[in-house]
């Protein structure tokens, strides 16, 4: 066979997936695993967005639709953006995807050109780094302070001539830490002072406890030079639906458009009409859930923070992250062999000495997970 893309070669696995896959051959063996390993919601997908979804198939909605997505989709994406998100949004410059990765993806294609320099705050989702690669694009990671894990003025540090994006993520997976305005505005600066684009990742902004979110795009001028991300995966339960969007300005959802155009064509059509309902009937599920993870965060935190663990602040998603001693890969595999619970390692977000947990399970799980944990300390 002849050589394979050069390009990919370079790209590893996902690597949040290594630990998960071991503890599914480890359940396939009968062994009691608990998994915190996995950033999916544990509840269903509330009942109405399903009959939505289910009236579009019995009305015959199984065809092609446009590729940035049905109309009324769109509509109610835009009308989200400018109530909720405090900056205005017409339907021209949404597109719906397959996911919030695939949007992720779609604009990493749209925007970079080979050698392109994308800034990545550490801890950093898995996902960021290859988008950026993939798109022929330098990934250039700036840690965090793993005590605030806010940014500060040593972000400058990583500009230079190369430089296009920055990707912002809050609420944060791994960390769990929501972005504060100081932040935000220290980012839109930058990206004004140096004509920077900003990808901001919002799809966890449904989830957050004791904080406010705020969008990017709604400082300044900046909804004009910022992607927003967003999708149904996490505050509507809608994993599997493979459903998300994102809001730019026109030039970049025109180039988004031709990725998608040339690759998925669009996304599932009758799992739109679920995403109509989730985003324009009653939000008191999203609500429901929100409280039950800051339930289930409230009691895991305390109790790590209880045996003497330094965790980041979670105030936001369904993950604490904590630090541990020694080599977190190690960690967690012993974690997994001799007490059967499964976490993800740091060293997968670029953090090394950390483990996420995800407390997206059961409070039966949770506890049980803490009692195993303890044995550890």
């Amino acid at each position: 066979m002849r050589e394979l893309s050069r390009k990919l070669a370079g790209i590893p696995p996902s690597a949040t997936l290594e630990i998960s896959n071991l503890a599914r051959q480890m359940e396939k063996k009968g062994v009691p695993v608990i998994s915190l390993s996995i950033g999916e919601p544990d509840f269903d997908t509330p009942q109405h967005i399903k009959d939505a979804c289910i009236r579009a198939l019995e009305a015959g909605e199984t065809h092609y639709a446009p590729s940035n997505g049905i109309p009324e989709l769109i509509d109610a994406i835009a009308s989200k953006i400018s109530r909720d998100n405090g900056f205005s949004c017409t339907p021209d410059q949404v597109i719906v995807t397959c996911g919030a990765k695939d949007a992720i993806y779609d604009a990493m294609e749209a925007v970079l050109n080979p050698g392109d320099e994308v800034i990545i705050l550490d801890p950093a989702w898995v996902s960021y780094e290859p988008c950026v690669m993939i798109a022929g694009g330098r990934p250039i990671h700036h840690p965090l302070n793993t005590r605030t894990f806010q940014v500060d003025d040593s972000i400058l540090e990583r500009i230079t001539p190369r430089t296009k994006m920055v990707v912002i993520n809050s609420p944060s997976n791994p960390s769990g830490a929501v972005l504060d305005e100081g932040s935000l505005r220290t980012i839109a600066d930058m990206c004004t002072d140096f004509d920077l684009i900003a990808l901001s990742d919002e799809i966890y902004e449904k989830l957050i406890y004791g904080k406010k979110h705020v969008s990017l795009a709604s400082l300044g001028d900046m909804a004009e030079r910022t992607i927003t991300i967003n999708g149904f995966s996490k505050a509507y339960a809608m994993t599997g639906w493979r459903l998300g969007y994102a809001v730019a300005p026109l030039p970049i959802i025109r180039q988004m458009s031709k990725v998608q155009q040339h690759s998925v064509s669009h996304p599932t059509t009758f799992a739109m009409y679920g995403g109509i309902a989730a985003l324009t009937c009653d939000q008191s599920c999203v609500e429901v859930m929100r409280k039950e993870f800051q339930r289930r965060r409230d009691y895991l935190v305390q109790e790590l923070l209880l045996m003497g663990y330094t965790v980041a602040p979670a105030d936001g998603a369904f993950y604490a992250y904590l630090k541990v001693e020694g080599d977190d890969m190690e960690v967690a595999r012993r974690w997994l062999e001799d007490l059967h619970v499964a976490v993800t390692p740091g060293s997968a977000f670029h953090t090394p000495g950390w483990e996420r947990i995800s407390y997206a399970t059961s409070m039966e799980n949770l506890k049980e997970a803490v009692r195993r944990i303890r044995r550890a300390t």
